[in-house]
């Protein structure tokens, strides 16, 4: 098995590596030679680890000039070179850029960590490598990295008051509120990470155990999963990240069935040193994509912008703009908001009156799609996950719709879903999904989450507050919105005992209702 593995990662990053410097070579990054060529070096890491790593740097540089350092540490399961066309675009531009494989991954030593401490010191002998081995500037250094790389960034620069600037692609703030949200296991997500790792690294033993503990739902881990997770969040760190004044970007897509908006929104509100955020239709890291080969790309380019004013000291007008900058899953254009508060200027409640009881233990046919494959879909075609609202069965799925729209909505921000539950058993897990239904009563995925409870007591109603993941979505004069609940959907562990039944009611006292953000219209 090991001697299979091996060969699979040897293939791997011989057809990834060939995909992406074949990217600059054909002209993809069609400046890339105005830099000096890539150097291939072996980088000692923490605890004597060897980190393979690739350094460029501006053409003709020399001891007699230094130049702003930045450092980009690798995704989750791919090769060093993952960064090439935008180091060499960055190099170009005046910048020492280090690019290293994170330990555990590829043919760098050790084993994956996930953002433990072992690889926030690594980022930080990295830096201490390319002060004494390139002509980098100690005083101005950035890192920058898509997913993986995003989240060791964040952390790192909260522990390396060095790092003067941080984009953060695609990552993550909060990590147990990205892939245990509503306390509920997003299966497909954690599967999808564990199997890429499974074939280009090598997962230390305490990481194998966090993943089976998860996928078991061992609640008597779930504390130890929980601090295990926080001490690999940057939400943890946030206090001293500001203290360390770092100037941070972050982008991610509405649709990231790994790290969903919600936990960078949160994370953002309480930066308090300069700051951007950026989202866009996609799934995990497809918004970037494409800028991984040269390609002209909305998210380099403002990644290149912010640490050309942060650590080169340029007036390009990057701080004079609105600081939040959202593109909608319906229209083109960006808007801009001066925070993440102003971008629900109200919100409209869809009471849900009445009570109504569903049975557990099978999908209605509504569900959050498929990890990647969905939102690529409404990010390429604007085609999210579809159900007929009317065919849904309500032996499974509760339903209420609002009236026809005469305008259209813009949805903005967070809708919030507030209702009373009763169960039958002591545990159980729902999905609450917001549609928009046309005329035909075909309803488009506008968002979802999962909620799962354990310990209540059976026949007990209890209330339930529940965040749905943020998005930007317009929805058409002429039709209305439905929230949908079941129990079963493929993205998510559930927690529903045979023969369980879930009573969603309305108390005069405390009545329910999904509260829509709205944009100022």
């Amino acid at each position: 098995m090991g001697l299979h593995r091996k060969a699979l990662r040897t293939t791997a990053v011989g057809a990834v590596s060939a995909t992406l410097i074949a990217g600059s070579i054909l002209g993809l990054a069609p400046t890339a030679q105005a830099a000096d060529a890539v150097r291939f070096v072996d980088i000692t890491g923490d605890g004597g680890t060897v980190l393979k790593a690739n350094v460029i740097t501006p053409a003709g540089a020399d001891d007699t000039h230094r130049y702003p350092l930045l450092v980009l540490p690798t995704s989750w399961g791919l090769p060093q070179v993952e960064y090439l066309a935008q180091a060499q675009k960055l190099a170009n531009s005046g910048y020492v850029v280090v690019s290293y494989n994170v330990r555990g991954f590829w043919q760098s030593g050790g084993e994956i960590e996930v953002a433990g401490p072992p690889d926030i010191a690594d980022a930080s002998k990295v830096i201490d490598w390319a002060l004494a081995n390139t002509p980098a500037d100690s005083k101005h250094i950035g890192m920058a990295g898509v997913s993986y790389g995003a989240g060791i960034s964040l952390i790192a620069a909260a522990h390396d008051k060095r790092i003067k600037a941080v984009a953060a692609l695609s990552g993550w703030a909060d990590l147990i509120g990205s892939i245990y949200s509503g306390r509920t296991q997003h299966v497909q997500a954690a599967a999808l990470l564990d199997g890429a790792s499974l074939v280009t690294g090598r997962q230390d033993p305490e990481v194998r155990q966090i993943f089976n503990d998860f996928y078991a739902s061992n609640l008597s881990r779930e504390q130890d999963i929980i601090n295990w997770g926080k001490k690999r969040s940057a939400a943890t760190y946030v206090d001293q990240l500001n203290k360390n004044g770092a100037a941070v970007m972050m982008a991610n897509a509405w649709g990231d069935t790994i790290f969903p908006p919600n936990q960078y929104a949160d994370f953002y509100e309480k930066l308090t040193g300069p700051k951007r955020l950026e989202f866009r239709p996609g799934d995990h890291a497809t918004a970037e994509l494409t800028g991984l080969f040269g390609l002209p790309n909305d998210v380099w380019t403002d990644t290149g912008r912010w640490f050309d004013h942060y650590l080169k000291g340029e007036d390009n007008g990057i701080d004079r703009e609105q600081p939040v900058q959202l593109k909608s899953r319906s229209t083109g254009g960006y808007e801009g908001y001066p925070d993440w508060k102003s971008v629900a200027a109200t919100d409209r409640k869809i009471a849900l009156a009445g009570s109504t009881t569903i049975h557990t233990n099978v999908d209605s046919g509504a569900d959050g799609g498929v990890v990647f494959l969905s939102s690529i879909l409404d990010q390429v075609a604007k085609i999210p996950p579809i159900a007929s609202i009317p065919l849904l069965p309500r032996r499974w799925a509760a339903v209420w719709q609002s009236e026809k729209y005469a305008s259209a909505q813009q949805i903005r921000g967070t809708a919030e879903l507030h209702t009373t539950v009763t169960p039958t058993k002591e545990s159980g897990t729902l999905v609450a999904y917001l549609y928009d239904v046309g005329p035909l009563g075909l309803g488009k995925l506008v968002s979802n989450a999962p909620y799962t409870f354990h310990g209540r007591t059976p026949g007990k109603p209890f209330s339930l507050d529940l965040d749905l993941f943020s998005t930007a979505y317009d929805v058409p004069a002429g039709h209305r919105l439905a929230l949908v609940v079941d129990t079963v959907d493929p993205l998510y562990v559930e927690h529903n005992p045979s023969g369980a039944q879930l009573t969603f009611s309305s108390p005069a006292n405390d009545p329910s209702y999904v509260s829509i953000p709205l944009r100022e219209q």
